[in-house]
């Protein structure tokens, strides 16, 4: 085998890992889910990841690793969280809407992030796309309530403090490992 072609099946097995795993982290996260009297949205990690998935494997595996998580769960892995529908059924009903998010947040925080490397551009582009993800969420949640007032009552008020956090860690947790990537 050629050094080139060591090379790139190197990255590619690095590329699949990396989606794999942040399936993987992202199934775990759903499995934390704290239910929020008064809203079908449970509170969970999943947004942080998300966005983790995109500032890290950049926009066409995060985008990815997004796809394959929701077309494990979609066939009925129980890979959501534990709250609601089974399966395909799930993305039709409160949490859909961001579950179908997904793909598009990661893409959009890797977008982001690449062209704004600072810690300040990695929190931006974190923001965005949780941002990307209650575009999502409230779409769905006032066709279902038929209402967008009710449906940004119930999909980011009670969130949206802590998904500032959520953004901040991945951003700091991006940057480390971008450090550490320089490094050696």
């Amino acid at each position: 085998m050629t050094t080139l072609s060591a090379t790139l099946a190197q990255d590619r097995r690095s590329s699949l890992l990396g989606v794999a795993g942040f399936v993987v982290a992202l199934a775990a996260a759903s499995q934390l889910a704290i239910p929020i009297p008064g809203t079908p949205v449970p509170l969970t990690l999943q947004p942080m990841i998300v966005v983790l998935a995109g500032l890290v494997l950049g926009p066409a595996r995060g985008a990815a690793a997004m796809l394959l998580y929701l077309a494990i769960g979609a066939v009925g892995v129980p890979v959501f969280a534990p709250m609601g529908a089974p399966g395909i059924a799930r993305l039709f009903g409160p949490t859909g809407g961001y579950l179908l998010a997904y793909p598009a947040a990661a893409w959009i925080a890797a977008v982001v992030a690449q062209r704004i490397p600072s810690f300040g551009g990695r929190w931006l582009a974190a923001a965005l796309g949780i941002v990307t993800l209650y575009v999502g969420g409230i779409a769905q949640l006032t066709i279902l309530t038929g209402s967008a007032s009710r449906a940004w009552a119930l999909g980011i008020t009670p969130f949206a403090a802590l998904d500032v956090i959520k953004a901040c860690i991945a951003a700091a947790i991006a940057s480390s490992r971008s450090a550490r990537a320089r490094d050696g």
